[in-house]
C-alpha cells in the first residue's frame, strides 16, 4: 500500500511538472511570436502619386509593391521629403494625402527613406482647373534631352544659335516650374541605381 501511494504521489508530481512545462512552453511561444510581430514592421519600398479623390487640389501618395499594386495594410506615420521639405504623412489603408494644395503646374520630387533603402521619384504635376494629372518623369531623360540638343547643335554649327535658344527655353521651362539641378541629378542617379 505504501508503494501504491508513493507511485500516485510521484505521478501527481510528474503531472504538475508537465503542466508547468506546458504553461512555460506556451508563454515562451507567445513571447517569441509578439517579438517577431514587432520586428516585421511594415515599410514602404515603392509608392505612386495620384490626384486626391476629394478633388481639393491635393495629391495622394499610395504605398505600392514592386508591381505597383497598392498595399492596403500600410498604416501609420511615414517621413517623406517633398522638394527638399520633410513631411510626416499619415497613411490609412496604404494612402496618404499631402497637407498643402497645389496652386499650379509644377515639378515635384518625392523621396522616402526607410531602414533598407531610399526611393525617389520625379513628377510633373499638370494642373488644369481643379484637376491634377501627375506625370512621372524619368530623371535620366532630363540629362539626355539637353545632351542630344547640344550634340545636334554641335553637329550643325550654322544652326547653333537656334539650338542655344531652344536649350535656354527648355532650361527656363524646367527651372521656372520648381525643378533644380540637384533634383535632376538625384533623379537620374535613382534610375541608374535601378538599372545596375
Amino acid at each position: 500500500m505504501l508503494t501504491n501511494n508513493y507511485l500516485n504521489y510521484l505521478a501527481n508530481i510528474a503531472s504538475r511538472l508537465n503542466m508547468k512545462a506546458a504553461i512555460l512552453t506556451i508563454i515562451c511561444l507567445v513571447l517569441s511570436w509578439t517579438t517577431h510581430a514587432q520586428k516585421t514592421r511594415l515599410i514602404i519600398n515603392n509608392f505612386d502619386v495620384k490626384e486626391s479623390l476629394t478633388g481639393n487640389s491635393k495629391i495622394a501618395i499610395i504605398a505600392t509593391d514592386s508591381l505597383n499594386n497598392p498595399i492596403e495594410k500600410i498604416g501609420g506615420t511615414f517621413k517623406f521629403t517633398i522638394n527638399g521639405f520633410e513631411q510626416n504623412l499619415i497613411f490609412h489603408q496604404g494612402v496618404a494625402v499631402t497637407d498643402d494644395p497645389i496652386d499650379g503646374s509644377t515639378f515635384v520630387y518625392f523621396k522616402h527613406k526607410n531602414q533598407e533603402k531610399s526611393t525617389g521619384k520625379l513628377y510633373f504635376l499638370y494642373k488644369k482647373g481643379k484637376e491634377i494629372t501627375p506625370i512621372k518623369i524619368n530623371g535620366l531623360l532630363l540629362i539626355i534631352i539637353p545632351a542630344i540638343i547640344l550634340f545636334i547643335a554641335y553637329a550643325m554649327k550654322r544652326f547653333i544659335s537656334t539650338f542655344i535658344i531652344l536649350a535656354l527655353v527648355y532650361g527656363y521651362f524646367s527651372f521656372s516650374k520648381g525643378l533644380s539641378i540637384s533634383q535632376i541629378i538625384e533623379s537620374a542617379l535613382e534610375v541608374v541605381k535601378k538599372i545596375l
